[in-house]
């Protein structure tokens, strides 16, 4: 059995954010791993990627917008026109930045796109990108690069950031502890205001924004959500039997004594992201719930026990589903055990029988085995964890325990 850490938040110290050192650091990795594979620069595509290695964060629309970070020379950032003056703002770190009227226009962006890689010397020569092309849901269509650079294809590296995210730096864990412990909070105020008769919209709005609140009054200046709306917590519809289907979407449910609940909550710092969920009770839970939440408990341990570094990622969800084996449970079985994140929600790696990442010091992830009862309800605590050189450190620390987590009484 690995260590394991329990800590409640951060106060003073460093400013929540990520510098521009870091920053600069990343960019430099990536130029390092081209170096490698003797290619002389890269197009960005992914919103998270441009984010991670720049700073930026935008709303990926139908308008192209693309990284281009070359080993050798001047980084450029190629947006639509209403961008601009954004990149600035936001503090990006690149070298130069590129506009283009808008989408579609006279002359398509992926065009004027290729016609900047002409000019810096990029087209010709050995070129990546994280994607064939742009792409996005929002109505867009157009070329690859492909298409654009005279049949020149670029060597694809979908995958090169994703890998980077994977271990977190000092500063990423920072941030990721600031937002369990407002995401705490937020949880908090939803059990307390969660009571027979009422709506699980208006609880989680009223929770939400009084976690927000305090958040901005606390930390003042320091705060840039990068992206986020600052707290918030919920139930995404698993109330009473709904809590069944683990990706539930909101009902409006009025909560009513038995109901077993489902919560998630979190907060954004600077563009990171905790998760934090809870199997809680409206009244006193049954036997039967009682016997499920007793399970779902040991699920959990199970879980926290087989995540040591140097195992594979593959070997949490084995001793996992060992237990479910055991106690004859697999027709409550929905998932795997947890995902890694950060900036995103859910991230790679997986704790998943088809994932054999090796975990390492650094990695971020939930651990939220469940159970899901039909016409009793879901049972699923989910806690953010770092993994330390020997075991685990909780950066959620929410009570676990059922005594804890009984609504309305």
């Amino acid at each position: 059995m690995g260590a394991r850490t329990d800590r409640a938040g951060c106060g003073g110290g460093p400013r929540l954010e990520i510098s521009r050192h870091e920053l600069e650091e990343r960019q430099g990795r990536v130029r390092e791993r081209l170096c490698r594979d003797s290619l002389e620069g890269i197009v960005f595509f992914g919103s998270t990627s441009i984010f991670y290695l720049t700073g930026f964060a935008f709303i990926p629309t139908e308008r192209p917008l693309a990284f281009i970070l070359p080993v050798e020379g001047e980084s450029v950032m190629f947006v639509p026109r209403l961008e601009k003056e954004h990149v600035r703002v936001m503090g990006a770190v690149v070298d130069r930045v590129v506009d283009y009227p808008e989408y579609p226009g006279e002359t398509h962006p992926m065009r004027l796109l290729a016609d900047l890689l002409r000019e810096t010397g990029l087209a010709g020569r050995r070129l990546a990108a994280d994607a064939a092309g742009y792409g996005s849901p929002w109505g867009y269509s157009g070329p690859t690069l492909e298409e654009v650079l005279d049949g020149r294809a670029p060597t694809l590296l979908p995958k090169l950031v994703e890998e980077h995210r994977m271990i977190k730096s000092e500063a990423e864990l920072r941030l990721i502890r600031e937002s369990a412990r407002w995401g705490n909070l937020a949880h908090a105020l939803l059990q307390e205001y969660s009571v027979p008769g009422a709506v699980e919209t208006e609880i989680s709005a009223r929770a939400s924004m009084e976690a927000t609140a305090a958040m901005v009054r606390t930390l003042g200046p320091s705060l840039d959500p990068r992206g986020g709306e600052g707290a918030a917590a919920g139930f995404r519809g698993q109330v009473g039997p709904h809590s069944a289907n683990p990706h539930s979407v909101t009902r409006n449910a009025r909560l009513r004594r038995g109901d077993v609940l489902v919560t998630g909550a979190g907060a954004t710092v600077w563009g990171y992201v905790s998760e934090l969920e809870r199997t809680m009770f409206v009244g006193e839970p049954s036997a039967e719930q009682k016997r499920f939440f007793s399970h779902m408990l040991a699920l959990q341990e199970t879980a926290f026990e087989a995540i040591v570094p140097g195992r594979p990622c593959s070997e949490v969800d084995r001793a996992v589903r060992a237990y479910y084996e055991k106690h004859g449970l697999w027709p409550y079985w929905r998932h795997h055990v947890g995902h890694a994140l950060g900036i995103l929600g859910h991230e790679a790696p997986f704790f998943d029988i088809g994932d054999d990442t090796v975990i390492q010091p650094g990695m971020v992830f939930s651990v939220e085995p469940g159970l899901y009862v039909e016409g009793l309800g879901g049972f699923r605590h989910s806690d953010t964890v770092a993994v330390t050189d020997d075991g685990i450190e909780f950066l959620t620390y929410y009570p676990r325990d059922l005594e804890s987590l009984i609504c309305g009484l």
